[in-house]
């Protein structure tokens, strides 16, 4: 698996196309995806939509990251940075952004490699396995 990140509208999805040959492979949309998209899909965009949606469910999104990289290990994930802003107002969207940002702790771990992309210009922060 493969995590991407940065901030929003920084041209994540156009790099993983451009770096990675599994980034042309079918895209999940995290706001909107099924379970059957992620297992097919090569690249989940947005993955940070998709934890608020497993949030506002009350299902785990550690556990269902889990699952989608049992089912889907080759994974390219592309999410927000959201913890770099404004704190939300609402307890719920800050109980989501750190879902969010826990989650993709976890992923980051467990990635093999974690791509930064600012500007479109994408940066490695992690390479060469999951340690």
């Amino acid at each position: 698996m493969i995590l991407v990140i940065g901030g929003a509208f920084q041209g994540k999805l156009e790099y993983v196309r451009k770096t990675f040959k599994g980034g042309t492979g079918p895209v999940a949309e995290g706001e909107s995806c099924t379970p059957e998209e992620v297992r097919q899909a090569s690249v989940v965009n947005h993955f940070h939509l998709l934890v608020k949606r497993l949030v506002e469910q009350g299902e785990d999104p550690h556990e269902a990251a889990r699952k989608m990289l049992e089912i889907n290990p080759d994974l390219i994930i592309i999410s927000n940075e959201l913890g770099c802003g404004v704190v939300p107002v609402t307890p719920f969207d800050r109980a989501y952004r750190e879902a969010a940002g826990r989650v993709c702790c976890e992923l980051a771990a467990r990635a093999a490699e974690v791509h930064r992309v600012v500007c479109g210009l994408g940066q490695v922060i992690k390479a060469g396995g999951n340690s």
